[in-house]
């Protein structure tokens, strides 16, 4: 059954209304920015009012929300973890740390710009930001998604070669396979 245009941007509006509201969140906690995500998660903020909830696995999840600096073994693990995600999957980059390394800026083991290796779809600045700056931030990424304009995982499909690229740079002994999906 073929689809018009006006049909198709009602299903997609239906789509992405609906995956608003319901986001599934895989925190990987890499450093101190893990400390504000159970406050978040209390009555006192109560994130889920927005759809905002913890997921166990990476299949289940469509947010990965990464907290605190990494380093060149623990991108590999990032990298392995939003692979196995579903799409459409997001990510949200936690604390000063995944923008430009934090304290840990001139580190020899320390991943700088997380975005050059996974695409980022909403940071969240500070160190550490506030529960009330991690709900701004995914109410940030809700309006992405409602708008349609929340697709890094399409970025990430298309631009393959080039993440890999830098993925390789960084992680020198590769054993990963190459296409994950």
């Amino acid at each position: 059954m073929a689809y018009d245009n006006n049909s198709q941007k009602i299903v997609d509006y239906i789509q992405n209304f609906a995956r608003k509201h319901s986001l599934f969140v895989l925190a990987y906690g890499t450093g101190c920015g893990a400390i504000e995500i159970p406050p978040t998660m209390t009555s006192r903020y109560d994130a889920e009012r927005f759809g905002i909830r913890g997921a166990a696995t990476p299949r289940q999840a469509d947010v990965l929300l990464i907290t605190g600096y990494l380093a060149t073994k623990t991108l590999k693990r990032v990298i392995r973890t939003y692979e196995q995600m579903q799409d459409p999957k997001y990510v949200i980059a936690f604390g000063s740390c995944t923008i430009n390394g934090g304290m840990y800026w001139d580190s020899y083991n320390t991943i700088n710009m997380l975005d050059k290796y996974i695409p980022v779809d909403v940071y969240i600045n500070g160190c550490m930001p506030r529960p009330e700056a991690v709900i701004s931030g995914f109410v940030k990424l809700q309006d992405e998604i409602q708008a349609g304009r929340a697709d890094g995982w399409k970025k990430y499909q298309d631009n393959l070669e080039e993440y890999r690229a830098n993925q390789k740079k960084i992680i020198k002994n590769w054993t990963m396979p190459d296409f994950n999906w």
